[in-house]
């Protein structure tokens, strides 16, 4: 409490920590400070949650996991969901109280200063965009296994996918709702299309032997679908992009949440039922299952489904990255230059072109493999240290035995459980931390001494 009377609303410490959260402001001129207040609504909100978490993954997930836990995959969809619960609680309580284009990196910088925040920003920013041409090469395989063509434009349909989301987001994160809020309705409504159609021609024997490959086989198959449950640590950086934060971010995050579990296990079962162990070794499961239920010609269907995927999850995507990169900025984990549209409702234009520079040098790298599982293997790795140190922070920042406290408690538990399904794939974010570490003693070093 200040010495007059009015409540503190936090400020630096001299080791980096901050007390309390603070509204993202700028001063005028002449001192007074003006608050940024975002333009997202729960509509708005849910679909951007939906298309960072119902993503590229429903695109290949559901045959990776089958061949790698047969109809077990269904449990480790199951598992994941429940797993999803006290993490999207977590992060959501996290952002509504401390609304800010750092996310998940404010989160740690508040909870345990400015190393841990740097760390994490790094995993993010410099990690997580290997994921940008994974999903949009999954994509490019789907619209060529429609249309026809070769490796060659299967790459640059790839690229093609990566490029425009980059000019849609250079609008504002409110321009990049709008067109989400679209988007996310379409593939919802195709989605349930195209399930309700297949669902018929399933069978139980399909279901049959539950576990071929052991429970380890389904520990496999959660591993692989970190990648579709995560994004909850993702846009925790829009949280300063609402209106409202404390009372719209719960709301949205728990309509994205349902949506999204419900579509994953129903897209998982369905596949398992109908394909068998066809679903084992398809490229394009959805592709299978569209022909299962209408017979041939059902491609542009699943044209439709992939094209809008991908573009929902490199706007809700790129609107978190552009933002992190504009708070790296703001707090000195990377040249001041890119600071620009840090507040609450600007445009991170700087953000979003470093984070295009970045995705750039990963597709380089995974349009010249293109064998896709070691990526995402890298990729979910990376997403795990993220939700760990994540909530970690909670535990610090939200009210001891509060609803989110408990759930962030919990969220401990299992995400000592996903690092622990990653294993020696940890050896990558242990990596980008020692980086982050050694850049910031570095950059302590070249900050002149004050007298």
């Amino acid at each position: 409490m200040a010495a007059d009377g009015r409540r503190d609303v936090g400020g630096p410490r001299q080791d980096g920590r901050v007390t309390k959260s603070a509204p993202s402001t700028t001063r005028l001129p002449e001192g007074r400070p003006v608050e940024h207040r975002g333009h997202l609504g729960v509509a708005g909100g849910t679909a951007l949650y939906v298309a960072a978490v119902l993503g590229t993954g429903i695109l290949v997930l559901p045959s990776l996991a089958a061949a790698a836990a047969g109809p077990g995959a269904i449990l480790a969809v199951a598992a994941l969901a429940l797993i999803s619960i006290p993490l999207a609680s977590t992060f959501a309580a996290l952002a509504r109280r401390h609304p800010d284009a750092g996310g998940v990196a404010t989160f740690a910088r508040r909870a345990y200063g400015p190393t841990s925040a740097r760390i994490v920003s790094y995993w993010f920013f410099f990690g997580t965009p290997i994921g940008a041409p994974i999903a949009a090469l999954m994509t490019a395989r789907y619209v060529v296994a429609v249309i026809g063509g070769d490796a060659v434009q299967t790459i640059l349909i790839a690229i093609a996918l990566m490029v425009i989301p980059v000019a849609v987001t250079a609008f504002g994160v409110r321009f990049a709702a709008s067109v989400q809020l679209v988007l996310s309705g379409a593939l919802v409504a195709v989605l349930v299309f195209v399930l309700a159609a297949a669902a018929p021609h399933g069978r139980v024997e399909n279901l049959q032997p539950l576990l071929p490959h052991g429970w380890s086989g389904v520990g496999l198959a959660m591993s692989l679908y970190i990648w579709a449950f995560a994004g909850w640590e993702a846009v925790a950086g829009i949280g300063g992009e609402f209106r409202n934060p404390r009372r719209d971010i719960p709301r949205a995050t728990a309509l994205a949440l349902v949506i999204v579990s419900v579509a994953y296990l129903t897209i998982q079962t369905v596949a398992v039922a109908v394909l068998g162990d066809a679903a084992t070794t398809s490229a394009v499961p959805l592709l299978d299952l569209v022909d299962a239920a209408t017979g041939s010609g059902g491609g542009v269907v699943v044209a439709v489904i992939a094209a809008i995927v991908v573009t929902g999850v490199f706007n809700a995507y790129l609107a978190a990255f552009s933002k992190l990169g504009a708070a790296m900025g703001r707090d000195g984990d990377l040249p001041r230059w890119f600071g620009r549209g840090a507040e609450n409702g600007a445009v991170a234009r700087r953000g979003l072109l470093l984070s295009a520079v970045v995705m750039a040098l990963y597709s380089v790298v995974v349009l010249a493999s293109g064998d896709l599982q070691p990526f995402i293997l890298v990729h979910t790795s990376i997403a795990a240290a993220v939700y760990g140190l994540g909530v970690a922070s909670a535990i610090v920042l939200l009210p001891t035995r509060s609803v989110g406290w408990w759930m962030a408690v919990l969220s401990c538990v299992f995400a000592a459980g996903l690092l622990a399904l990653a294993g020696w794939h940890l050896v990558f974010p242990a990596a980008i931390a020692a980086i982050a570490v050694v850049v910031g003693a570095f950059a302590r070093r070249r900050r002149p001494v004050r007298a």
